[in-house]
C-alpha cells in the first residue's frame, strides 16, 4: 500500500468517527461505561489480592523452647529448621528479647506491669519461623514438631502459627481471589460483547454507503481500510477517557484513605496499576474497536 493510501484512509477515517457523531458518540460511550465497571473490578481485584500477600506475609510460626537445652542444642535447631525446604528464614528471639517485644507492644500505661519480670522472666526462648510460601505453615509446622520424636531431649515445648485461623483465613483469600478473577473475566467477556454490539450497529447504519462504494468499483480493502481506523480511533478514544477518569477517582481515593489514617490497610499504589489497568483497557478497548469494525463491514463487502 502507497503512503499517499494510507495518509487517505488515515484521513477518512478520523472524519468518518466526526460525521457520523452521535453514532460515533454511542460507540464511545459503551466503551467508557463498559470498561469504567471493568476497570474498578480490576483495581478491587488487585487491591484484594494485596491484602491476601500483605495476610501471607505476616504469618509466622513460633517454636517454644525449653528453658535447660543449652547453647549447642538451640544451634543444632537451628540448623535443622533452617535445612527445611519451605522455610525462608530463621530467627532465634531469647526471652530477655521477647519480654522486651512484649514490653513494646503494650500501651505506655500498662507497661509498667512487667517491671516485676525482668530478673524472673516467665518466657521462653523462641524461634521466629519465615516461610517462602506461607500456605505450608500447617506442613513446616509438622515438620518442626517431628524434631522431638527423635530427640531423647526433647527440646520443642510447642510449635504455634494460628491453627485453625490461619487455615480458614487461607481459604477465605484464596476464595475472594477466585471470585474476583472470575467476575473480572467475565466483565471482560461482557464489555466485549456490549461494544462491539454497538460498534457493529454503527457499521449497520451505514451499509448503503458500503453497497454504493462496492458498486462503483471499490475494493475490499479500499472500503474497510477506513473503517477499521475508525475502530481504532473510536477504542483509543474511549479507553482513554475511561483509564484517565478511572486512575484520577482511584488517586483520590488513595489520598482520602491515608487521611483518613487506614494505614494498615495499605492499597496498591498509583505507579503499580497505573501502567497495568491503564495498559489493559487501552489494548482492549482499541482491539474491540477494530475487531467491531472489521467483522461488521465484511458482512456487508458481498454486494
Amino acid at each position: 500500500m502507497k503512503f499517499s493510501t494510507l495518509v487517505r484512509h488515515i484521513r477518512e477515517g478520523v472524519k468518518n468517527v466526526f460525521r457520523n457523531g452521535w453514532m460515533s458518540f454511542a460507540s464511545i460511550g459503551s466503551i467508557v461505561v463498559s470498561l469504567f465497571v471493568l476497570g474498578v473490578f480490576m483495581l478491587l481485584a488487585l487491591n484484594v489480592n494485596q491484602w491476601a500477600d500483605q495476610f501471607d506475609s505476616q504469618v509466622q510460626i513460633n517454636v517454644f523452647l525449653e528453658s535447660d537445652i543449652g547453647q549447642s542444642k538451640i544451634d543444632e535447631l537451628e540448623r535443622r529448621i533452617g535445612n527445611i525446604a519451605e522455610v525462608k528464614k530463621v530467627t532465634f528471639v531469647s526471652k530477655d528479647e521477647g519480654l522486651e517485644q512484649l514490653r513494646n507492644d503494650l500501651d505506655e500505661d500498662v507497661k509498667g506491669a512487667l517491671d516485676g519480670y525482668q530478673d524472673a522472666n516467665p518466657l521462653p526462648d523462641k524461634f521466629e519461623v519465615e516461610l517462602f510460601d506461607a500456605q505450608q505453615v500447617s506442613y513446616a509446622a509438622k515438620q518442626i514438631l517431628a524434631f522431638n520424636e527423635t530427640d531423647s531431649t526433647k527440646p520443642i515445648i510447642s510449635v504455634k502459627y494460628g491453627q485453625g485461623y490461619v487455615e480458614k483465613l487461607f481459604r477465605i483469600t484464596n476464595a475472594v481471589r477466585n471470585v474476583g478473577l472470575v467476575i473480572v473475566a467475565g466483565l471482560a467477556v461482557m464489555a466485549m460483547f456490549l461494544i462491539s454490539t454497538t460498534i457493529k450497529m454503527t457499521i449497520l447504519a451505514r451499509r448503503r454507503e458500503i453497497g454504493i462504494m462496492k458498486l462503483v468499483g471499490a475494493t475490499n480493502n479500499f472500503i474497510r481500510w477506513p473503517f477499521f481506523i475508525e475502530g481504532v480511533v473510536i477504542g483509543i478514544v474511549g479507553s482513554a477517557v475511561t483509564t484517565g477518569a478511572l486512575l484520577y477517582g482511584y488517586s483520590k481515593l488513595i489520598d482520602s484513605h491515608y487521611n483518613m489514617g487506614l494505614m494498615m490497610i495499605e492499597m496498591v499504589g498509583l505507579d503499580k496499576v497505573g501502567w497495568l489497568v491503564g495498559g489493559t483497557l487501552v489494548a482492549l478497548g482499541t482491539l474491540i474497536g477494530v475487531w467491531g469494525s472489521v467483522v461488521s463491514v465484511r458482512k456487508h463487502l458481498k454486494v
